[in-house]
């Protein structure tokens, strides 16, 4: 549902080259830079932009006028800083973000948001659970499991998304995906504890470009969320030991 909901290059394009290699924790800002270098028109151009997720290794930039296409070489700057970074994957973001692209900084250039980056920031797992309710920021732990979703938008648009999250909690999941939607994108979600099929409604908290999206539950109460807990934790643990089987074998 994802997939066909944001655009078609999401079942066809593959994982961009940056995300492979697992780049260093991101963090979500807004900075407004400066954004030049040629584009597929031949034609240089020069304008301000924001980097909205960042990393000591490469960005998400937003607002971008000017098509580029994967391997450009452009220009950013921050303040008075200055770096040179390959362009991996652009999309079509619509009327107000334009085109977004996310880069690569090239060897020997000095990040332009060190100093951001030093600032404690929350991981997006965490983010998702703590976006509505900051003093809740433990109440469930994470598991890092595959847990079987289905993702689908409320307003009928696009075809339902059967996916894994990869990071879930009674008040959240992380699901990766090459196209995440935007945050505060609201979504139908349903999956199973055991037999029991669960329909809840849940809200995008965190988007990572390339990468993926913190949902929160928002349809679930608190007795729902404990025993959504638990049943992870439960096949959390089965895997553990099953892991632990295997190695005995």
């Amino acid at each position: 549902m994802v997939g066909l909901l944001l655009c078609r290059p999401f079942l066809e394009a593959k994982a961009p080259p940056l995300m492979e290699h697992k780049p260093e924790p991101r963090v979500t800002v807004d900075l407004t830079v400066r954004i030049w270098g040629m584009g597929a028109d031949g034609r240089p151009f020069f304008q301000n932009g924001h980097a909205v997720d960042i990393s000591s290794e490469g960005a998400k930039l937003s607002g971008i006028e000017h098509q580029l296409t994967p391997g450009d070489v452009i220009g950013v700057q921050f303040g008075d800083k200055k770096a040179r970074f390959r362009v991996v994957w652009v999309i079509d973001a619509g009327l107000l973000q334009k085109i977004q692209a996310g880069v690569q900084m090239i060897e020997g250039q000095q990040c332009p948001w060190k100093q951001e980056l030093a600032q404690p920031v929350q991981t997006p797992a965490q983010d998702t659970e703590t976006a509505s309710d900051p003093k809740n920021k433990r109440r469930f732990a994470r598991h890092k499991i595959l847990f079987p979703i289905e993702l689908n938008d409320p307003r009928g648009i696009g075809a339902r998304m059967q996916t894994n999250a990869t990071d879930i909690s009674g008040r959240g999941c992380y699901v990766e995906t090459l196209m995440p939607l935007h945050k505060e994108t609201m979504l139908d979600i349903t999956f199973w504890m055991e037999s029991e099929k669960v329909v809840t409604t849940g809200i995008v908290r965190a988007c990572d470009g390339g990468v993926g999206m913190g949902i929160e539950f928002t349809g679930l109460d608190l007795e729902h969320q404990q025993r959504l807990q638990q049943f992870i934790e439960k096949l959390d643990a089965g895997f553990a030991s099953s892991g632990e089987e295997q190695k005995g074998c």
